[in-house]
């Protein structure tokens, strides 16, 4: 328990932003989250009072900020002791100007460093990704195993996209700004993240999941991805906090590689009555359409190759094994259904 003692979150009305907020205020830390508006402070608050209850509100502020302006950033670092910097632009296609992801991705977190220095905050956990561990590393084919040891190298990637350019610098940026100032930094580092959504305002990787189910994703690559259940990666970004060592470090936060009709699989036999999309698509057929289609840009990389992740050290900073990927699969297809944003048969 951690009486009186604030942390701020950034990006409070996201996906993962939101959980985080929750498993804070569950752990009794008093809670400032940033949001873009009045209308998403209001969100946040109704969210976490259905999950809470009105006692818990009494422990949640919020502060409108924008990762591209100082505006409103003095003021939120005010009575801080800790910043959990969750927020990030992410877009379901690869965009035409990459800078809409990568500018709030490297700004953004240079500022909120920035301000934290300003304002005596010190301590701080990331929310990065599994995108600035497992590229540039020459893996086009076969299974790899990476580690929090590995970095990716965007000048080695043959095909980059805006997300994990900007995430990437954006850690490089709060590495070096931690090395220079002695700020106490954590990276998080989640792969695709399903689980249970809180409301109806969802996340983009929840697409995949109501994608394969009401038949708007015709057919599937073959490739995989490493999953994390958004439960066990809000978790983790309290167990950072609480742990003193966890400064200084990295942690992975997936679960096994899996493939894109394994989960089709998962969701069709939870859901016999579904259309659950199964059809996939030969590997050579996605080489040749990513010089036309840019959402493929998103996972070019990871066709033809397994990219594996040693998530022992994450554990055991949690203290059990992160939830597995049929939880996280069948979790979020739940909440889809019960928030009337998926409908099964």
């Amino acid at each position: 328990m951690a009486d009186n003692e604030k942390i701020l979150v950034t990006g409070a009305s996201g996906f993962v932003g939101k959980w985080v907020v929750l498993e804070l205020l569950k752990a009794g830390y008093d809670v400032r989250g940033t949001v873009r508006s009045e209308a998403k402070a209001e969100q946040v608050r109704d969210t976490i009072g259905k999950e809470l209850g009105s006692d818990a509100l009494r422990r949640l502020e919020t502060a409108e900020c924008d990762l591209l302006t100082d505006t409103g950033w003095s003021g939120a670092m005010e009575g801080v002791s800790a910043i959990m910097h969750v927020a990030a632009q992410i877009v379901a296609n690869e965009p035409k100007d990459p800078d809409i992801v990568i500018r709030p991705a490297l700004e953004g977190t240079r500022r909120v460093l920035r301000y934290a220095l300003a304002g005596g905050v010190r301590r701080i956990v990331i929310t990065s990704s599994i995108a600035t561990v497992g590229y540039g590393h020459g893996h086009v084919s076969g299974k790899r195993v990476y580690t929090e040891e590995h970095f990716t190298n965007l000048e080695a990637m043959r095909w980059t996209w805006a997300y994990c350019i900007g995430k990437t610098r954006a850690e490089h940026a709060a590495w070096e700004m931690a090395g220079a100032t002695g700020l106490k930094v954590t990276t998080l580092h989640p792969g695709a993240i399903l689980g249970p959504a809180l409301d109806a305002d969802v996340s983009i990787s929840l697409g995949l999941v109501s994608g394969l189910m009401d038949g708007s994703t015709p057919a599937l690559p073959k490739n995989g991805f490493a999953l994390t259940d958004v439960r066990d990666l809000a978790e983790m970004h309290v167990a950072a906090l609480r742990e003193p060592e966890a400064a200084g470090q990295r942690y992975l936060v997936t679960t096994r590689y899996v493939p894109f009709p394994e989960v089709a699989e998962i969701l069709r036999a939870a859901y016999p009555g579904a259309q659950v999309t199964l059809r996939t698509v030969p590997d050579w057929l996605i080489r040749l359409m990513v010089y036309f289609n840019s959402p493929l840009r998103q996972i070019i990389n990871d066709i033809g190759n397994e990219k594996h992740y040693d998530a022992r050290k994450g554990e055991a900073l949690l203290g059990r094994p992160f939830r597995s990927p049929e939880e996280a699969t069948l979790s979020a297809a739940e909440s889809l259904i019960r928030l009337g944003l998926l409908k099964v048969s």
